[in-house]
């Protein structure tokens, strides 16, 4: 039988934080304040990858949660060419931003060096004009601090960080976006129904109850961050329902867009949902061939919509 899902609020007042949260706070509140201080500069919070559900305490065994941190790892450099300051809330080891490039290939990553016959090593020729581009956009990007990384591995930790970072990107109102793509887990077990020690095997079936995980859009929307612009995204495999569940998800929360997907065509094919529109964004087959990546079509978007939130609220100001 399912079971009622918690508030919010008691989430986090039965759960444990991270251990790590003040330091984590003294970082980003550091990294907020920086770049809120430079004209224009808007910041991104970029969440990516999948949550896991620890089923004891002293975890040996979890449920885990389908995603590798693609679309949040491209998007942020996409995010970072068109000068925002981005926010990298991942799950720890999953893809990153320039290193995806190589740290996940289907090749060793030793196999784009070789030894330079005077005791070093050198980039095989093959391979230096692309990785010279992707080592001077990393570099310039790390030389002006225009990105942090915070790192999660459990739904838990996950909603902490998240809570503290949108406390801290309340301070800059709509120069803040929000950029939703981890995928969540949706149940649970709370610290005062979990065992402490390995579950033993030998015993039979195993059996597990979970609880809902409180949904966590409505108080970001409404009470840490509610002057940002919101983005969230819906996975779905039924094209049937997609639209639906986004609109419905846009009522619910009143924020400010979904990307829309489906599983087997979200590489080459999203749809971007607001109150006002649907607007359909796929790759032709040349793009797709040529390796382009639909990510930053619909960030051009995104930045354009969230372009217009900041002019509709310096109007109102006036």
């Amino acid at each position: 039988m399912e079971s009622m899902r918690i508030r919010p609020s008691q989430f986090f007042d039965s759960q444990q934080p991270p251990a790590n949260l003040q330091d984590i706070k003294t970082r980003i509140n550091s990294f907020v304040e920086k770049h809120a201080k430079v004209p224009g500069r808007r910041i991104v919070l970029v969440t990516s990858g999948g949550t896991t559900v620890p089923l004891e305490a002293q975890t040996v065994r979890f449920i885990d949660n389908f995603s590798a941190g693609t679309r949040g790892s491209i998007s942020t450099e996409y995010f970072l060419e068109h000068g925002y300051a981005v926010i990298f809330l991942h799950r720890q080891y999953s893809l990153l931003p320039y290193s995806r490039h190589y740290s996940h290939s289907k090749n060793c990553f030793l196999d784009f060096m070789k030894p330079d016959g005077n005791g070093g090593i050198t980039v095989a020729p093959q391979y230096t004009p692309a990785m010279l581009q992707v080592l001077e956009k990393y570099n310039s990007v790390k030389q002006q601090g225009l990105l942090e990384l915070v790192s999660f591995v459990d739904v838990n930790e996950y909603l902490f960080l998240l809570r503290e970072i949108s406390c801290s990107l309340a301070k800059i109102q709509e120069r803040a976006m929000f950029y939703l793509a981890a995928a969540v887990s949706d149940f649970y077990i709370p610290m005062g129904k979990m065992v402490q020690h390995k579950i033993q095997s030998g015993e039979g079936a195993l059996h597990l109850e979970l609880d809902q995980v409180p949904k966590i859009l409505s108080p970001l929307v409404k009470e840490w961050a509610p002057r940002a612009f919101v983005v969230s995204f819906k996975l779905e495999t039924d094209p049937s329902i997609l639209i639906s569940k986004a609109k419905t998800a846009l009522a619910r929360y009143s924020h400010q867009a979904v990307i829309g997907n489906i599983l087997s065509t979200r590489k080459h094919h999203v749809i971007l949902i607001t109150n006002q529109e649907e607007k359909d964004i796929r790759l032709t087959k040349e793009e797709q061939d040529l390796g382009v990546e639909i990510e930053g079509s619909f960030i051009h978007e995104l930045i354009e919509r969230q372009d217009r939130w900041v002019a509709a609220a310096a109007a109102v100001e006036k």
